[in-house]
């Protein structure tokens, strides 16, 4: 009896400014492919029963093309699998504040998927043995977390936060509703618990795990990067478990557009050749080049008017090349801000920003999502316009 077991799609996904030929944002596409691609791997491998442990998409009024993505991957499942029941939870991305304005996932609900949106739902697959309690993330009235004594096994779909596990860096900059204890879990009393929420997979129990999200589409893409280094892991993936053997697989996924975090070097005492030539050497390290990738870099200990002396036409190159080119100069008086991207790189302000935004109260109607975009958006053209003064000023 064998289950898989995936989260946080993000279907919809937006970041940066590049758009695919037909004028869609081209990370939007890259999430929908790498989606895509899950869904060939799980039919390849026919599991018994799918779990989908919530944030279907990225906001909670999705654009119509995520939609309608999600409604042919699901189609597909279900004609690839035929028979095998599909379970989805919501996860606090898919959830509007008010459950009077609905949830979008519901409009996906058909024979042999089940949505569990605004309440749980327990569900029975007697021809499996299987009953499923599946959990969303949904604010005040949890539902006690035990299972049905009549089933021969018990699986419980989640989304939210277990106490403990989600590292601070993490949970500061997209909180779950659903804070859960290691004692209330309970891990033991059941056959396997599937929790989404965290994008980095990782074990709570040997029969608890998050699954980790697909793809790069958190506020801390850098951080999940080095936290993956740290664990061993080879990335994004998904879950494969045997209910009855107790068997673990994590699958990875080749990510459809390759992150690549540099490494990172101090600029003391460089001069500006010295540092441009340190800075081409890296970008000329990095293992099968910059182009089309999604490049940072980071330069510890560089004086103001060291970034006035750069080859600003290089790094524009630079820029071209990749599909976003990231440089961040540290000034010497830059200290690590709580909340570090990963070992080795203090936080930047870029990231500090963000994390203020996606942890701070907003004004009810306020779109964070929305938001975060603007002010990035604004701080990308005020750093074009002081690199632009900057090489005129070099001209």
């Amino acid at each position: 009896m064998r289950l898989v077991h995936l989260s946080d799609l993000h279907l919809g996904f937006r970041q940066y400014q590049r758009l695919t030929p037909i004028g869609a944002n081209q990370r939007e596409a890259d999430v929908a492919l790498t989606f895509r691609r899950v869904v060939d791997r799980v039919i390849a491998l026919g599991p018994d029963l799918i779990l989908i442990a919530g944030d279907v998409f990225h906001t909670v009024r999705p654009p119509n093309p995520a939609i309608l993505h999600a409604f042919q991957q699901f189609n597909r499942l279900a004609d690839g699998l035929p028979g095998v029941p599909i379970v989805v939870v919501a996860g606090n991305h898919d959830l509007p504040r008010a459950s009077e304005t609905g949830c979008i996932l519901r409009l996906f609900e058909q024979e042999r998927l089940y949505v569990a949106d605004f309440e749980a739902r327990r569900l029975s697959f007697p021809a499996l043995g299987v009953s499923v309690l599946a959990v969303p993330d949904v604010p005040g009235g949890r539902p006690e977390l035990t299972p049905d004594p009549a089933a021969r096994h018990n699986v419980l779909l989640i989304h939210g936060e277990v106490e403990g596990v989600i590292p601070q860096r993490a949970a500061v900059t997209d909180r779950a509703t659903y804070e859960i204890t290691k004692d209330e879990l309970r891990a033991p009393q059941w056959s396997y618990v599937a929790l989404g929420h965290y994008h980095v997979h990782r074990e709570v129990a040997p029969n608890a795990y998050y699954s980790g999200s697909i793809d790069y589409t958190s506020a801390n893409a850098w951080g999940e990067l080095a936290e993956e280094r740290e664990a061993g892991l080879p990335g994004k993936g998904f879950v494969e478990f045997d209910l009855d053997t107790g068997a673990h697989i994590f699958h990875p996924l080749p990510p459809s557009r390759v992150l690549a975090d540099l490494p990172p070097f101090t600029g003391r005492g460089m001069t500006g050749a010295e540092l441009d030539a340190a800075i081409r050497g890296a970008v000329d390290g990095c293992p099968g080049g910059i182009d089309d990738k999604i490049v940072r870099l980071v330069v510890r200990d560089v004086a103001r008017h060291i970034v006035n002396d750069l080859d600003h036409q290089a790094l524009r190159e630079f820029k071209r090349r990749a599909f976003h080119f990231q440089l961040e100069l540290l000034r010497p008086d830059t200290r690590s801000l709580r909340g570090e991207g990963g070992s080795g790189h203090p936080q930047s302000l870029a990231d500090f920003v963000r994390e203020r935004l996606r942890s701070r109260q907003l004004t009810p109607g306020v779109d964070r999502d929305q938001l975060v975009a603007r002010v990035f958006e604004y701080l990308d053209q005020a750093t074009a316009a002081e690199l632009a003064a900057a090489g005129e000023a070099e001209g």
